[in-house]
């Protein structure tokens, strides 16, 4: 006999397609707002209904079966073609309501969320707002995030881009105290005789190329000194404390220069680049609450220019 789908067992086919896409119980579990243990009895529960094993699981990994594979790729059209209907159906209401999970750049965060959120949160009380703050380069959708604010040179090629907050430009910089004590470089090739400040992409594990242009065309430098962190914040502290030359943004330095508390370098080297991006997975529809969202971190940013 086929088997029919009836009652919670719509539930059962959304959970193993959270599993197969993710290819991890925790995350799935965390996706879908259950328990693990949870998780675990409804794909079992699936299992025995369908005669069939669908996942092959270890402590360490989840693989489909060839059923699994064949089973997913069946349904995702499906479960797409329904999250649309609900979506649909869901534009009728009066008031957006949902959850709009964000990963946001540290830097990206601090600018465009931090100052639109509480009156975002008033205006619209049925929407939760989920926001990791990472530096690290993400899968948007394998993570589960509904959304992403992140520099341009580390969009998806398949992801929809909105350029926000305008262009941005980085510079060397370092307190008057340094600079009387060392000096200006006037090319950056001067750089490598002076102690550099180093910032590492979340999860990577070299520190970030210096990156100038010259003659029309962009180049690299790899700068070395006694302090490496994914913090920029940290980058920043010790650049001020007279630790050593910083290569810092435009607005997070534009502040500290005006105040006198910095000294900017190599203007000559330094041109304006695209800045952050909000960038979301394409979608046929999208829900409310995250256009909304969308919209009002456009808004804000429009107003930080």
């Amino acid at each position: 006999m086929t088997p029919t789908v009836q009652g919670s067992e719509f539930a059962q086919l959304r959970t193993f397609v959270t599993v197969a896409e993710l290819l991890s119980f925790s995350r799935a579990a965390e996706r879908l707002g259950i328990t693990p243990s949870s998780l675990s009895q409804t794909i079992r529960a699936l299992e025995e209904r369908l005669g069939i094993r669908l996942l092959n699981r270890t402590t360490r990994s989840v693989a489909l079966t060839p059923a699994g594979e064949t089973l997913l790729l069946r349904l995702r059209p499906a479960m797409d073609e329904i999250s649309a209907a609900l979506d649909s159906a869901v534009r009728f209401r009066d008031t957006p309501a949902g959850t709009v999970r964000v990963h946001a750049a540290r830097a990206a965060a601090q600018a465009f969320i931090t100052p639109m959120l509480g009156a975002f949160s008033r205006s619209y009380p049925e929407i939760t707002v989920d926001v990791t703050v990472d530096d690290a380069v993400v899968d948007i959708v394998a993570g589960g995030w509904d959304v992403a604010i992140r520099p341009g040179e580390v969009v998806e090629r398949d992801m929809i881009a909105v350029e926000i907050g305008g262009a941005l430009s980085q510079h060397p910089v370092a307190t008057p105290g340094y600079v009387a004590q060392h000096g200006l470089p006037e090319t950056p090739e001067d750089l490598l005789n002076h102690t550099c400040l180093l910032w590492r992409w979340s999860g990577r594990s070299l520190p970030y190329a210096w990156e100038f242009q010259r003659d029309g065309g962009w180049f690299e430098l790899v700068v070395k000194g006694p302090i490496i962190t994914s913090d920029r914040s940290m980058i920043l502290s010790a650049c001020l404390d007279g630790a050593g030359i910083a290569f810092a943004t435009n607005r997070e330095t534009d502040r500290l220069i005006a105040e006198g508390r910095l000294v900017r370098m190599l203007d000559g080297y330094c041109e304006p680049y695209p800045g952050f991006f909000l960038c979301y997975p394409r979608q046929r529809q999208m829900a409310p609450a995250l256009r909304t969202f969308i919209d009002a971190v456009r808004a804000a940013a429009r107003q930080d220019v």
